[in-house]
Protein backbone atom coordinates (compact mmCIF):
# COMPACT_ATOMS: atom_id res chain seq x y z
CA UNK A 1 0.00 0.00 0.00
CA UNK A 2 2.81 2.06 0.61
CA UNK A 3 4.24 1.81 -2.61
CA UNK A 4 0.72 3.03 -4.20
CA UNK A 5 0.61 6.06 -1.75
CA UNK A 6 4.71 6.98 -3.30
CA UNK A 7 3.45 6.40 -6.76
CA UNK A 8 0.26 8.46 -6.79
CA UNK A 9 2.21 11.24 -4.70
CA UNK A 10 4.98 11.12 -7.51
CA UNK A 11 2.42 11.63 -10.00
CA UNK A 12 0.89 14.86 -8.60
CA UNK A 13 4.17 16.38 -7.93
CA UNK A 14 5.30 15.98 -11.48
CA UNK A 15 1.67 17.15 -12.56
CA UNK A 16 1.83 19.94 -10.34
CA UNK A 17 5.63 20.94 -11.28
CA UNK A 18 4.77 20.64 -14.65
CA UNK A 19 1.52 23.10 -14.53
CA UNK A 20 3.91 25.38 -12.77
CA UNK A 21 6.69 25.56 -15.54
CA UNK A 22 4.10 25.50 -18.57
CA UNK A 23 3.88 29.40 -18.84
CA UNK A 24 1.65 31.24 -21.26
CA UNK A 25 3.91 34.43 -21.59
CA UNK A 26 1.86 37.48 -22.32
CA UNK A 27 2.50 40.05 -24.24
CA UNK A 28 2.33 43.49 -23.09
CA UNK A 29 2.87 46.53 -26.08
CA UNK A 30 5.52 48.54 -26.98
CA UNK A 31 4.80 50.97 -24.45
CA UNK A 32 6.50 48.69 -22.08
CA UNK A 33 9.77 47.97 -24.57
CA UNK A 34 9.75 51.48 -24.97
CA UNK A 35 11.01 52.13 -20.88
CA UNK A 36 14.29 50.32 -21.71
CA UNK A 37 14.47 49.94 -25.35
CA UNK A 38 14.26 54.00 -26.28
CA UNK A 39 18.06 55.08 -24.95
CA UNK A 40 20.29 57.16 -27.59
CA UNK A 41 23.41 55.12 -26.03
CA UNK A 42 21.35 52.29 -27.43
CA UNK A 43 19.90 53.26 -30.65
CA UNK A 44 16.73 54.61 -29.53
CA UNK A 45 15.08 51.38 -30.76
CA UNK A 46 11.38 51.96 -29.79
CA UNK A 47 11.90 55.12 -31.93
CA UNK A 48 13.02 53.51 -35.31
CA UNK A 49 9.81 51.05 -34.81
CA UNK A 50 7.64 53.85 -33.98
CA UNK A 51 8.85 55.35 -37.37
CA UNK A 52 9.09 52.76 -39.46
CA UNK A 53 6.23 50.61 -41.28
CA UNK A 54 5.49 48.31 -39.12
CA UNK A 55 4.79 50.51 -36.57
CA UNK A 56 1.88 52.00 -39.28
CA UNK A 57 0.70 48.74 -40.39
CA UNK A 58 -2.84 49.92 -39.30
CA UNK A 59 -2.76 52.75 -40.94
CA UNK A 60 -2.11 50.89 -44.47
CA UNK A 61 -5.59 48.90 -44.10
CA UNK A 62 -8.33 51.21 -45.26
CA UNK A 63 -12.41 50.32 -44.48
CA UNK A 64 -13.42 47.29 -43.13
CA UNK A 65 -9.80 45.59 -44.03
CA UNK A 66 -9.09 46.93 -40.40
CA UNK A 67 -11.71 44.45 -38.43
CA UNK A 68 -11.05 41.88 -41.03
CA UNK A 69 -9.18 39.39 -39.32
CA UNK A 70 -7.07 38.00 -42.28
CA UNK A 71 -5.71 41.68 -42.29
CA UNK A 72 -5.37 41.72 -38.62
CA UNK A 73 -3.66 38.68 -38.46
CA UNK A 74 -0.34 40.40 -39.86
CA UNK A 75 -1.29 44.03 -39.63
CA UNK A 76 -1.56 43.87 -35.98
CA UNK A 77 0.66 41.65 -33.13
CA UNK A 78 -2.79 41.28 -31.50
CA UNK A 79 -4.88 40.01 -34.85
CA UNK A 80 -2.63 36.62 -34.37
CA UNK A 81 -2.17 35.64 -31.08
CA UNK A 82 -4.73 33.75 -28.71
CA UNK A 83 -7.10 36.51 -26.65
CA UNK A 84 -5.75 34.74 -23.51
CA UNK A 85 -2.39 35.79 -24.12
CA UNK A 86 -2.91 39.55 -24.27
CA UNK A 87 -2.05 41.71 -20.94
CA UNK A 88 -1.76 45.35 -22.39
CA UNK A 89 -1.30 45.48 -26.23
CA UNK A 90 -3.36 47.20 -28.26
CA UNK A 91 -4.67 46.29 -32.15
CA UNK A 92 -3.51 49.84 -33.06
CA UNK A 93 -0.14 49.22 -32.13
CA UNK A 94 -0.01 47.62 -35.58
CA UNK A 95 3.06 45.13 -35.58
CA UNK A 96 4.88 45.80 -32.58
CA UNK A 97 8.22 44.30 -31.45
CA UNK A 98 6.54 41.54 -29.49
CA UNK A 99 5.63 40.17 -33.41
CA UNK A 100 8.81 39.42 -34.18
CA UNK A 101 10.75 38.99 -30.38
CA UNK A 102 8.01 37.18 -28.89
CA UNK A 103 6.02 38.19 -25.97
CA UNK A 104 7.67 40.42 -23.56
CA UNK A 105 5.86 39.64 -20.01
CA UNK A 106 8.38 37.28 -18.36
CA UNK A 107 11.93 38.53 -20.51
CA UNK A 108 11.26 43.05 -20.17
CA UNK A 109 12.95 42.99 -16.95
CA UNK A 110 16.78 44.25 -16.94
CA UNK A 111 18.14 41.48 -14.80
CA UNK A 112 16.66 38.85 -17.29
CA UNK A 113 17.61 40.80 -20.77
CA UNK A 114 21.09 40.88 -19.53
CA UNK A 115 21.41 37.15 -20.35
CA UNK A 116 20.56 35.94 -23.90
CA UNK A 117 20.01 32.54 -22.80
CA UNK A 118 17.88 33.43 -19.84
CA UNK A 119 15.88 35.79 -22.44
CA UNK A 120 15.10 32.71 -24.95
CA UNK A 121 13.80 30.29 -21.86
CA UNK A 122 11.43 33.32 -21.45
CA UNK A 123 10.22 33.65 -24.18
CA UNK A 124 12.33 36.35 -26.27
CA UNK A 125 12.56 35.12 -30.05
CA UNK A 126 15.73 36.15 -32.14
CA UNK A 127 13.89 36.68 -35.04
CA UNK A 128 14.87 34.71 -38.72
CA UNK A 129 13.11 34.68 -42.26
CA UNK A 130 10.88 32.50 -41.15
CA UNK A 131 9.22 34.89 -39.08
CA UNK A 132 8.90 37.73 -40.81
CA UNK A 133 7.38 35.16 -43.97
CA UNK A 134 4.54 34.39 -41.04
CA UNK A 135 2.95 37.62 -43.23
CA UNK A 136 5.50 38.98 -45.97
CA UNK A 137 4.25 35.82 -48.04
CA UNK A 138 1.91 35.00 -51.04
CA UNK A 139 -0.97 34.91 -48.96
CA UNK A 140 -1.43 38.57 -48.55
CA UNK A 141 -2.94 40.49 -51.46
CA UNK A 142 -0.84 43.31 -51.36
CA UNK A 143 2.57 40.65 -51.54
CA UNK A 144 5.44 42.35 -54.22
CA UNK A 145 7.96 40.21 -52.96
CA UNK A 146 10.60 39.87 -49.78
CA UNK A 147 13.63 39.84 -49.95
CA UNK A 148 14.66 39.18 -46.27
CA UNK A 149 18.10 40.37 -46.61
CA UNK A 150 17.19 43.62 -47.79
CA UNK A 151 14.36 44.23 -45.82
CA UNK A 152 16.00 42.69 -42.61
CA UNK A 153 18.49 45.54 -42.87
CA UNK A 154 16.11 48.71 -42.89
CA UNK A 155 14.81 47.43 -39.72
CA UNK A 156 17.99 46.23 -38.35
CA UNK A 157 18.45 48.17 -34.73
CA UNK A 158 21.44 47.11 -32.31
CA UNK A 159 21.19 44.46 -29.88
CA UNK A 160 20.09 46.41 -26.79
CA UNK A 161 22.07 43.83 -23.97
CA UNK A 162 25.41 44.80 -25.39
CA UNK A 163 27.48 47.62 -23.65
Amino acid sequence: MNYKKLIFILGITVLFSSTLLSQNFKYIGATKCKMCHNKAAKGEIYNLWAAGPHAKAMESLKGDEAKDPKCLKCHSTVGHVDASLIASIKVKEGVSCESCHGPGSAYKSATVMKSQELSLEKGLILPDEKVCKQCHNEESPHYKGFNFAEYAAKIAHDDPSTD
